[in-house]
């Protein structure tokens, strides 16, 4: 079968392909930057990809006619901007009206549960897609799901994050709300499941977990798999602008995504049952093994996508624009030093950043990541996906990944802390085995240049330690 996945760099489209291709599918990957996804031997002969923006409907003719079925799997929940849903509305409405010249049976999306009276505005433009795909020729079929409990994904790092580090949590009224957390394991098979199930055409069903709980219930059942001895105590005066602050403050969510999720985590969120699990063989994952699973992937490496991949105010940027590092109107700090072991070296540059650290004085870098947060930005918090790869288009602390190269000996960086100006950071290996570190700046106005000289003193230490413990 010939499928359309869109969203296939981000959390679910990450996992989904695999399954997909596992199940002997060919898969046109609509992205909007090819530089984001990686396909390596033996699956790149099964995968073809489309370069395309849904809002810009011209774009949308490099669709193929000859699909099968089309998932969209896109939404824009981490966006900070306040009219995301009429984004969403967009897009919806460009996919919709480029899959009716398709031969496509089905579109398959996942949305959201709404099923209370009252919807946030995430929940609502959720509802709005649904309906806007429903208005084309194509017939729809919607799984709605709540909380998805997995390695990466928003939900889990956020519960991990307060869990992990307040032994006593003084929570917002909304932790009592109720909610069926998910595990992804189960997303994935009810999306491959519902594949051309024509009782499902213009329908929709909630995909839910077998334990309904609150918030609090969860984050409770959270540490007692850690072992962990935690208290909560709910206190009604965080209003939900203080309990996105809350949220933003203590864990490694962007404020936009805080913002949306509290929104939110504010109203119940409770499926209608079905008996959609048992016909299509799908045993139903307990909320507590869901999390042992989900820490089983980190254990060993094995985390294949996570939400922050997608989660910073300069995601949506091209990385093809920024993999020319600019050589004029620009500030550098360029250091070399011979290496004994090249290969060495290499492992260790590749796994910089995340829990290894920089190498050198992790404490001025910790702070740099803090003064980050405090002013709005992502911080050191979202670490790296994996301890000891990386691909292009990877978040690594506050910088994106826009080139990991084993074979070219090549790791480009590019910053997305706030800065007044843009920022590059390179590790390379030259043909003589010598570690070459550049950092680059590109002030933006006087600010900018103010800001690299004060720096400057930082700077010197902060490079020069860090390349030679990285050629020890």
């Amino acid at each position: 079968m010939k499928i359309l996945l869109t969203g296939a760099t981000g959390y679910i489209g990450k996992r989904i392909l695999p399954a997909l291709l596992q199940a002997g599918h060919e898969v046109v990957c609509l992205v909007r930057d090819a530089g984001r996804l990686a396909v390596q031997p033996p699956d790149d002969h099964k995968i073809s990809v489309v370069e395309a923006d849904l809002t810009d409907s011209a774009t949308l003719d490099k669709i193929p006619e000859d699909i099968d079925v089309a998932y969209y799997l896109v939404h824009s929940m981490g966006s900070s901007g306040g009219n995301f849903g009429n984004t969403e509305r967009i897009s919806a409405e460009n996919f919709a009206e480029a899959i009716q010249k398709t031969n496509a049976k089905q579109i398959i999306y996942l949305s959201g549960i709404v099923n209370s009276r009252e919807l946030s505005a995430h929940l609502a433009s959720r509802k709005l897609v649904e309906d806007v795909l429903r208005a084309g020729t194509v017939p729809v079929t919607a799984l709605r799901a709540g909380i998805i409990i997995g390695s990466g994904s928003a939900s889990f790092e956020i519960i991990r994050d307060l869990v992990e580090k307040l032994p006593l949590m003084v929570a917002p009224k909304w932790l009592n709300s109720k909610c069926q957390p998910i595990a992804i394991r189960n997303v994935i098979e009810f999306l491959l499941g519902v594949l051309l199930q024509e009782e499902l055409y213009d329908k929709h069903i909630d995909i839910y977990g077998s334990d309904l709980l609150t918030y609090q219930q969860m984050l409770a059942q959270f540490a007692e798999v850690r072992h962990l001895k935690r208290r909560i105590f709910i206190v009604p005066v965080l209003t939900p602008k203080l309990s996105s602050y809350w949220l933003y403050l203590i864990t490694s969510t962007s404020f936009g995504l805080a913002r949306h999720l509290v929104d939110s985590m504010r109203i119940d969120v409770i499926p209608t049952e079905n008996d959609w699990a048992e016909r299509l063989g799908i045993q139903l994952i307990p909320y507590r093994e869901a999390i042992k699973l989900a820490f089983g992937k980190i254990e060993q490496n094995l985390v294949s996508s996570t939400w922050k991949d997608a989660g910073s105010r300069r995601a949506s940027l091209r990385l093809s624009s920024y993999m020319e590092v600019p050589t004029f109107g620009v500030l550098t700090d360029r250091q070399t030093i011979a290496v004994k072991d090249s290969d060495e070296t290499l492992n260790r540059i590749f796994a910089i950043g995340g829990r290894t650290g920089w190498y050198y004085a992790d404490w001025l870098w910790q702070f740099r990541g803090f003064l980050d947060r405090l002013f709005g930005g992502v911080g050191l918090r979202r670490g790296r996906r994996n301890a000891l790869e990386t691909s292009a288009g990877e978040v690594l602390d506050f910088w994106r990944v826009l080139l990991s190269s084993k074979s070219e000996k090549r790791l480009l960086l590019y910053a997305e802390m706030r800065i007044p100006g843009e920022a590059w950071l390179e590790f390379r290996i030259n043909e003589e085995d010598e570690l070459e570190q550049i950092a680059t700046f590109r002030p933006l106005g006087i600010a900018g240049r103010l800001y690299w000289y004060v720096m400057l003193p930082f700077h010197y230490f902060l490079f020069r330690g860090m390349i030679k413990n990285i050629a020890k």
